[in-house]
């Protein structure tokens, strides 16, 4: 689908599909503003921001969408929304139709076939190819004592625990909160219980089920001992999403920061007397990195800054994707992979491993870029491809061609006919084949280079101050005078 007139389309879908279900695909490269579910311009009056009327922009501004939404959910038809615009198109309104059908949103801002056919010819075929589960509903029981509260992800809750899924597949993942209904636990195990009725491709009914039992421990620092950190941060990262939809930016941030201080406040006053309330920072091994990713939480596309941070139908396709991210891809957005590979694809034999390069991630500060080295930023959906202003012309001139003191803007990155570039491709490919969901594509900068490296990578070094956000270490130290407060 590709019209103004959405509404009447989905609606000629829904007619044709609603006897057998399936998946709908919509590609949309304009606003739709004609007819029922007409959407209107919004965001460009700045004064807005930062006032009680900004959450509002995130939000979906018409109910039809949701409505059309539980209809094709009630005849078990999912829906995936493919972007295409430069212009805005109300993300947030269209994007309810994958959010409640358990479908998932493809951002294409500015698209371009001869820039983003891998990426879209990738992406399709594996939403079309990946094995999916069809009339899905799903359930988590627990044992007595304990009971789910809350659940937040990219389905129809049919009713209290019974989450609606038309279509699901490895590519999402679903949070869940619990909490105690007793006190006291009086039993040694708790056992939840995932349960998944569906259909298959080749039309069989099956259930799917997966049992996981937690010892019930009377020490609160053995919990906190076995803590996951990625499982936390899936959860925070969904609450602060859905929080940023009803409340200012800046109120989603101070609830991420708030969670974790309590989270080491209370370890701290656990161990107290241990640590005779030192001046240190005082955290469990299990949570050693939760204080980084809460950092790269706060300064991610949906949650950064203001108005000038990131267009309204950036942060709100960012949002719906990371509401559906399984963990692991969550974390490496959050926390992207930097690796340096002057040195490897000048030198790489053929007995090396490209795994033993992508495992020397480097932290992410301005202060570890050589000028002299090449360097490779990857957060699971896009390539940064920086260039230090010192380094080889011989390299660059290898991978990129002869006009490599050009517009890098208009650069493409492809393999070419010489040693240096098939080792750079084979170490992106390696990249690529760790994670199939979705395609990086590969973006090409030289250090100085701006606007560009500003907005491809230097914004986005997490442990730096950027965007008018803390660097790490003020962090840090702002979150451990918190923790002290009252402990």
């Amino acid at each position: 689908m590709w019209n103004r007139h959405l509404a009447q389309l989905l609606k000629a879908a829904f007619t044709v599909m609603r006897q057998l279900g399936g998946k709908l695909l919509i590609f949309q490269n304009t606003l739709p503003s004609l007819g029922v579910g007409r959407l209107r311009l919004r965001g460009d009056d700045i004064r807005v921001y930062g006032t009680d009327k900004e959450p509002a922009l995130r939000a979906p501004e018409d109910p039809f969408y949701k409505q059309m939404a539980a209809d094709l959910t009630k005849y078990q038809i999912a829906v995936n929304i493919y972007a295409f615009s430069d212009k805005y198109t109300d993300i947030a309104s269209l994007g309810t139709l994958a959010k409640y059908t358990g479908g998932q949103v493809y951002y294409y801002p500015s698209f371009q076939a001869s820039i983003h056919k891998d990426k879209l010819r990738h992406e399709l075929t594996r939403d079309l190819t990946r094995e999916t589960a069809w009339e899905a509903v799903m359930r988590i029981r627990c044992s007595k004592g304990v009971r789910f509260t809350s659940y937040h992800g990219n389905f129809m809750l049919r009713s209290t625990d019974l989450l609606a899924l038309p279509a699901v597949d490895c590519d999402k993942a679903y949070a869940a909160q619990l909490s105690l209904e007793e006190t006291l636990l009086t039993t040694q195990m708790v056992y939840f219980q995932v349960a998944l009725l569906y259909t298959s491709s080749s039309g069989e009914r099956r259930i799917r089920v997966h049992t996981a039992a937690a010892p019930v421990v009377a020490d609160l620092g053995e919990m906190y001992r076995l803590a996951d950190t990625g499982a936390i941060i899936s959860l925070f990262s969904r609450l602060a999403i859905e929080k940023s939809l009803s409340h200012k930016l800046e109120d989603a941030r101070s609830a991420v920061q708030l969670r974790i201080v309590k989270t080491l406040r209370e370890y701290r006053n656990l161990y107290a007397v241990q640590h005779r309330l030192s001046g240190k920072m005082i955290y469990p091994e299990s949570l050693k990195f939760l204080p980084l990713y809460g950092l790269a939480l706060c300064k991610s596309i949906p949650l950064r800054g203001g108005y000038a941070d990131a267009q309204i139908d950036e942060r709100c396709a960012a949002g719906y994707t990371m509401m559906a991210l399984p963990v692991k891809k969550l974390l490496k957005l959050l926390y992207p992979n930097l690796v340096r590979v002057d040195d490897s694809v000048v030198n790489l034999s053929p007995q090396t491993d490209e795994s033993d390069i992508i495992r020397k991630r480097l932290p992410l500060t301005a202060e570890n870029l050589d000028p002299r080295g090449l360097y490779i930023f990857d957060d699971g959906f896009r390539f940064i491809i920086w260039l230090g202003r010192s380094i080889s012309p011989d390299i660059v001139r290898n991978l990129v061609g002869e006009d490599f003191t050009g517009d890098y803007s208009k650069v493409s990155l492809s393999a070419r006919d010489n040693e240096m570039s098939r080792k750079l491709m084979k170490i992106l490919n390696k990249f690529r084949e760790n994670d199939l969901s979705y395609y990086q594509l590969c973006h090409v900068v030289r250090q100085a280079e701006q606007p560009r490296e500003g907005f491809f990578l230097l914004g986005n070094l997490v442990d730096d101050q950027n965007g008018g956000a803390n660097s790490y270490a003020d962090w840090i130290l702002q979150l451990h005078r918190q923790v002290q407060q009252n402990t």
